[in-house]
């Protein structure tokens, strides 16, 4: 089994940082391409940032220049750096990545909880 557990959520205000943490654990061989993406209540999920395992990002338009995306292969896990949060950035933020669990499987994709992130005006 595959889990990704986020971690890094919280109140902030406007203007503010936070930095979200998505920890990878399981059996994993390899893992492809890892993103955030987020749901605010009442709306579609949404995404928000990618990157490859080459360290290819790409980003939603609302979020360039004030989001990076990075990860860490050796410790499987993928950070979100939130800079200059919007009342509009407020919710709930999930990790995504494409898993392969042995060398000849196939990729499948796993989501995490979520974590909330509030930001106040």
């Amino acid at each position: 089994q595959v889990q990704l557990v986020e971690s890094g959520g919280g109140l902030v205000q406007a203007g503010g940082s936070l930095r979200l943490s998505c920890a990878a654990s399981g059996s994993i061989w390899r893992i492809n391409d890892m993103g955030w993406y987020r749901q605010a209540p009442g709306k579609q999920r949404e995404l928000v940032a990618t990157i490859s395992s080459d360290g290819t990002a790409n980003y939603a338009d609302s979020v360039k220049g004030r989001f990076t995306i990075s990860r860490d292969n050796n410790k499987i896990t993928a950070y979100l750096q939130m800079n200059s949060l919007k009342p509009e950035d407020t919710a709930v933020y999930y990790c995504n990545a494409d898993v392969r669990r042995t060398w000849n499987g196939g990729e499948r994709n796993y989501w995490g909880q979520g974590t909330q992130v509030t930001v106040s005006s």
